[in-house]
């Protein structure tokens, strides 16, 4: 059930990202490259209905997990694009889009850096977590 309702988002989600605004793309990107099947988890689930992710514990998760790319305050890095800019507010890039470049990865669309592959060893309680330390950095940034 947890997988075909992913699935569906996946779907939604697809369909929602391909009337993104064109003009805020700042370079062509990169060829689509397939993440490989294995790296791909069959198991991640979105979190049970009212979980809270907590910033806190979402910064820790994104320092081990997502700053290597998305830089320690989620700024960017010459490898990953900055997650604290107005292309991921809630209404353009919602929750369940991050919650599926987690779980999936994500085709370049916005920036040249190439396409996200999946994030091994995250849940989706760990993404929740990740998600409130991002949106509440985006919040004191002024975003949404």
């Amino acid at each position: 059930m947890h997988t075909r309702r992913l699935s569906l988002y996946a779907v939604l989600t697809a369909v929602l990202l391909s009337g993104c605004d064109q003009a805020s793309q700042t370079a062509e990107p990169a060829p689509m490259a397939a993440a490989p099947a294995a790296a791909q988890p069959a198991d991640f689930q979105l979190p049970p209905p009212g979980f809270r992710g907590d910033p806190i514990r979402g910064r820790q998760l994104f320092t081990a997990n997502c700053a290597k790319c998305h830089g320690t305050e989620a700024l960017g890095t010459d490898q990953g694009p900055p997650l604290i800019h107005r292309i991921y507010e809630p209404s353009h890039h919602a929750d369940l889009a991050f919650y599926i470049a987690v779980a999936r990865g994500v085709q370049a669309h916005h920036w040249n850096f190439g396409n996200m592959a999946p994030v091994p060893g995250l849940t989706g309680e760990d993404t929740a977590h990740i998600i409130a330390w991002v949106r509440a950095k985006q919040q004191a940034a002024g975003i949404h």
